[in-house]
């Protein structure tokens, strides 16, 4: 069986940084390694984006792992 090789492009250097910065804010208990994992294209494809369309969303990002993961820790 051949498996098929993806390739994520992260345009700017620090996206992880921004992820673990976000679950050491959560608190204890969360093992997030499977969940960035699972979200890890979500991820991609925001932080593919231009400053200018993040924008227009109306978010930079520092707010995509909240975004990418609002559904399991909801905010606010």
């Amino acid at each position: 069986m051949q498996g098929t090789n993806v390739h994520f492009r992260f345009p700017e250097p620090g996206w992880r940084q921004r992820l673990d910065t976000y679950f050491a804010g959560l608190g204890q208990g969360v093992n997030a390694d499977p969940l960035i994992r699972a979200r890890l294209g979500e991820v991609a494809g925001l932080e593919a984006l231009s400053d200018a369309e993040l924008a227009a969303l109306g978010m930079d990002r520092s707010d995509i792992p909240a975004r990418v993961f609002k559904d399991l820790f909801p905010q606010g």
